[in-house]
């Protein structure tokens, strides 16, 4: 089954919390501090790989988590980072934040990697807090929890070559003589319901030839999937535009590539400046003086400088189209990676205070500065607990939770920690 947009969730992971420890050995009963700090949670990376060419194995799994990061040791021993969740996308993959629409890495090459979401940094052990006024912390600092996000995964068809034309202008049938592929060929409408790669070899040389599945009029706006169907051309560098001379479905060859030329255009305009080779198909239901004719009104009409006529069932002129190919392939360079937007995907937030009173007179503290400060706090340690509130006194938060309307007595709660305020 063939994929090419899917929305999945992932999650960096967690930082490991710090250790709380004291030295003890048989000499020693009584030793300094000596906990470990937490490790680093694992990032989220994509990878890119010319082995997929579909995004089916999501269909089946659309949540990944990388490893949490262990707990810090004894003994000042820091915790082993957390696994890293590499995942993996065919090449041409393209990731949007689900939330801005916002594109934010092009994986155009097989290989290239991407880390969306980098883990969370684990916690300080109570080593880390000894001074010469804290000689024996009796507290260490959590993990840093990360938040999971959710991100689209859409696949832009990587190749050289794109074939376009209405349906049965003989796309199928011209990729399966000129290439490895092997696509399902029938004569209806829409036999291809998403695009056929095929290598091509000519002396010696290769080309990715895509056959884009048949565009019809309103393409660009949705109809008969059209909205998915065109974004596998925007890659390529070549466009072969297979035209019906023989009229065989009962359509006006002239009429046919005005209208997928203005789909193109219509859906990006860029596709305008990709060169063209004009192909018409099914030239041997035609004796040769009906085909000339049919060809000079048609070059004449949409002033055509360059064409070829083939007939991918007894091959004529199918050999030297691929020679054609392949020479204009030579002078044409690769299209660059998409514009990626300057984003905030995996900003972390150390800096936001918000205050909530809800109804029943209490208030509640978060903001990615608060959370950041009470990963250290211990509220059962009379010393860890002091620190916090002195420092929600220099960060300004006490007086903003006066000029919110605390009084007296009020109770304040700041992620797990609770406490009555006090004059």
């Amino acid at each position: 089954m063939f994929l090419d947009r899917v929305k999945i969730t992932i999650k960096a992971g967690n930082g490991g919390k710090g250790s709380t420890s004291f030295l003890r050995t048989k000499l020693t009963a009584n030793g300094g501090p000596d906990g470990g700090d937490g490790g680093k949670g694992g990032n989220i990376i994509f990878e890119a790989t010319d082995d997929l060419n579909t995004l089916y194995n999501f269909s089946f799994k659309k949540k990944f988590v990388a490893g949490d990061g262990e707990d810090g040791h004894q003994k000042n021993q820091t915790g082993k980072n957390g696994k890293d969740e590499i995942i993996c996308v065919p090449s041409g993959t393209v990731i949007i934040d689900a939330q801005t629409n916002k594109i934010i890495a092009d994986l155009n090459e097989n290989g290239s990697t991407f880390v969306a979401l980098k883990g969370g940094v684990g916690g300080h052990g109570n080593a880390y807090y000894k001074s010469s006024v804290k000689q024996a912390p009796n507290f260490s600092q959590l993990g840093e929890v990360t938040q999971q996000r959710e991100v689209i995964l859409e696949l832009k068809t990587i190749a050289d070559v794109g074939l376009v034309g209405f349906p049965n202008v003989g796309k199928s049938t011209l990729l399966s003589v000129i290439s490895n592929a092997n696509p399902k060929i029938a004569n209806y409408p829409f036999t291809t319901i998403y695009p056929n790669l095929g290598v091509c070899e000519v002396m010696g040389e290769t080309f990715v030839v895509a056959d884009i599945p048949g565009l019809i009029e309103g393409a660009s706006n949705g109809t008969g999937l059209g909205h998915y169907f065109l974004k596998h051309i925007e890659r390529v560098r070549l466009i072969v535009h297979l035209v019906d001379i023989s009229e065989s479905e009962g359509r006006n060859a002239i009429n046919d590539y005005r209208v997928i030329n203005s789909e193109l255009a219509k859906y990006n305009s860029n596709l305008l400046t990709t060169k063209q080779l004009v192909v018409f198909s099914k030239c041997d239901l035609l004796d040769k003086a009906e085909l000339d004719k049919r060809v000079h009104e048609f070059v004449k009409a949409l002033k055509i400088k360059e064409w070829f006529c083939i007939s991918s069932y007894t091959r004529e002129g199918v050999d030297n189209l691929k020679k054609k190919i392949l020479e204009n392939l030579k002078k044409i360079p690769k299209k660059p990676a998409l514009d990626v937007e300057e984003h905030d995907f995996d900003k972390k937030d150390f800096s936001s205070i918000n205050i909530e009173r809800l109804d029943d007179g209490s208030f509640v503290v978060s903001g990615g500065r608060i959370e950041n400060l009470a990963r250290g706090v211990v509220i059962s340690d009379q010393r860890s607990f002091a620190y916090f509130q002195n420092k929600l006194k220099e960060m300004g938060v006490i007086d903003m939770l006066k000029e919110k309307g605390m009084k007296q007595g009020d109770t304040v709660t700041i992620k797990d920690i609770s406490f009555e305020y006090v004059e």
